[in-house]
């Protein structure tokens, strides 16, 4: 029986290790593919956090503002050492930021809702923004582990104030505040069992 030998060729040394070093490179490459791979599945995987609706953006908002006004200043407050003039001030300090036009008590236009033409009263933070502000950052007060009982948002002199400035920019716009009314729901009776009248009789009396 005649066995077939197959011939391989003679790789010479240098050209040897050169082959060995591809092989090599070429499972380095193959295993960072294989990981890098894992990796984005595994990061794909990982459940993300649902995006923050719009009140709680403009929530986190507000009390990054309101913490900055404290540190810039002079000398910085601290959140903890906050009071209710501290909010005051900020409220007072947002004016300049407004878009809502107040009549002075002695421009022309003082009372009337639709002015004919503009004038040089000061532009203030209207009273529904300023109210649900402090809304927000009560909310974000208590959530930053404040006390309830010492929340400076809460404080009676806040709504003191916020009533005033209601008050007035409703006298300078002509615009009176109406509270809104809550609607009373009214429970409806089921239409599936009707009350029997008096003049029907019971099933059992019209069988005798």
């Amino acid at each position: 029986m005649i066995l077939s030998c197959q011939k391989y060729p003679i790789i010479p040394l240098g050209e040897k290790r050169l082959v060995e070093f591809t092989i090599m490179s070429g499972d380095i490459a193959r295993d960072s593919a294989e990981g890098s791979s894992r990796s984005s599945v595994s990061h794909h995987n990982q459940p993300q956090s649902p995006p923050l609706s719009r009140y709680e953006s403009q929530k986190r908002r507000d009390w990054n503002t309101f913490g900055q006004y404290l540190k810039n200043q002079r000398p910085p407050v601290a959140l903890s050492q906050c009071n209710c003039n501290h909010v005051l001030e900020f409220l007072r300090y947002l004016d300049q930021f407004g878009k809502t036009k107040v009549h002075l008590h002695g421009c022309v236009f003082f009372g009337q809702p639709d002015p004919p033409a503009p004038c040089t009263c000061p532009l203030r933070q209207a009273w529904g923004s300023l109210d649900a502000l402090i809304g927000r950052l009560r909310a974000a007060y208590d959530e930053h582990g404040g006390s309830p009982e010492t929340n400076p948002f809460g404080n009676g002199a806040i709504r003191v104030y916020l009533r005033e400035v209601r008050d007035c920019q409703a006298k300078a716009r002509g615009i009176p505040y109406r509270k809104k009314k809550k609607k009373k729901t009214q429970i409806k009776p089921k239409v599936d069992d009707p009350m029997p009248s008096s003049n029907q009789q019971p099933s059992s009396q019209l069988a005798t």
